[in-house]
C-alpha cells in the first residue's frame, strides 16, 4: 500500500535545532527557581511542552501543592516567549542537510507533507514563516500541539493530519521524527513506518530501544525507505 501521507518532526528533524530548545526549556524553569539542566531535560525533547514541564517539576519541586497549573502556564509563557524571540531574531534560522530536498522529492511524486511538533503552534507559525515552507510549497499542513486535545505520544496530531489529507487508513502514512515521543506517536497512530533521524535529541542507542521501523542518519533516507 503506498505512503500518502509523511508527517515530519520540526526541531532536530527537519529545522536544525544547536540544542536552543533545551537550553530555552532551562532558561524558563531557572526563571521560577528550578536549577534544570539541559542534561534533564534532552530526554523530554518532543513531548508537548506543558506536559515536560509538568515532568521537570515533578522531579525538582518537593512539595506537589506548588505544582499549580498556574506555575505550570506561566513557566510556558515564558518558554514560548523566548522561543519566539529566538526564532524571529537568530541570525541562523535553517533546514538540517538534505530536509528541504527531500520534502520537494516526496512532494513531486504526489506524497502529502504534514509537519507536526511539540511545539505550541504560534512557535511553529514562525519557524515556518521565516524558512517560508509555506510560501514555496514545501508543506501542505502544519499543526502544533496545542491544536489537539492532547499531545505527543497520543496520535491525535497525527489524526488531524490524516484528515486533512483524506488519509483514513495509517497504513498510507509514514512518520519521520528524532525523539522517543515521536516514535510512541506514530506507533499509536499506526502508521506503517516510524522513521527515527539520529539528527536530534536522541542517539541511535538512545532510539533503538523504542523499536521505531527504521533508523536514518540521513534524513534523505526516508525517499528509499517508502518509494
Amino acid at each position: 500500500m503506498p505512503i500518502k501521507l509523511v508527517v515530519f518532526d520540526m526541531a532536530g528533524t527537519t529545522v536544525k535545532d544547536e540544542n536552543k530548545v533545551a537550553d530555552t526549556f532551562s532558561a524558563a524553569m531557572q526563571k521560577y527557581g528550578y536549577q534544570v539542566t539541559v542534561a534533564d531535560v534532552n530526554p523530554l525533547m518532543g513531548y508537548e511542552k506543558s506536559i515536560a514541564i509538568t515532568k521537570m517539576l515533578q522531579q525538582h519541586e518537593p512539595d506537589a501543592q506548588k505544582i499549580t497549573p498556574k506555575l505550570i502556564k506561566d513557566i510556558h509563557q515564558e518558554f514560548i516567549s523566548l522561543m519566539i524571540n529566538y526564532y524571529q531574531t537568530a541570525p541562523v534560522l535553517e533546514a538540517l542537510p538534505h530536509a528541504e530536498a527531500t520534502i520537494e522529492a516526496l512532494k513531486q511524486s504526489g506524497i502529502k507533507i504534514g509537519i507536526n511538533t511539540g511545539f505550541s503552534k504560534d512557535i511553529a507559525q514562525t519557524i515556518i514563516e521565516r524558512l517560508q515552507w509555506q510560501e514555496r510549497g514545501l508543506i501542505d499542513y502544519l499543526i502544533g500541539s496545542d491544536e489537539v486535545p492532547e499531545g505527543r505520544p497520543h496520535p491525535a496530531m497525527i489524526h488531524q493530519l490524516m484528515k486533512l489529507a483524506g488519509v483514513t487508513d495509517p497504513l498510507e502514512v509514514a512518520k519521520v521524527g528524532d525523539t522517543e515521543v515521536d516514535i510512541r506517536e506514530g506507533q499509536n497512530a499506526g502508521c506503517k513506518y516510524v522513521i527515527a533521524v539520529t539528527t536530534g535529541a536522541f542517539t541511535r542507542t538512545q532510539l533503538q530501544p523504542y523499536n521505531p521501523t527504521h533508523i536514518i542518519d540521513d534524513i534523505a533516507d526516508v525517499i528509499n525507505i517508502i518509494n
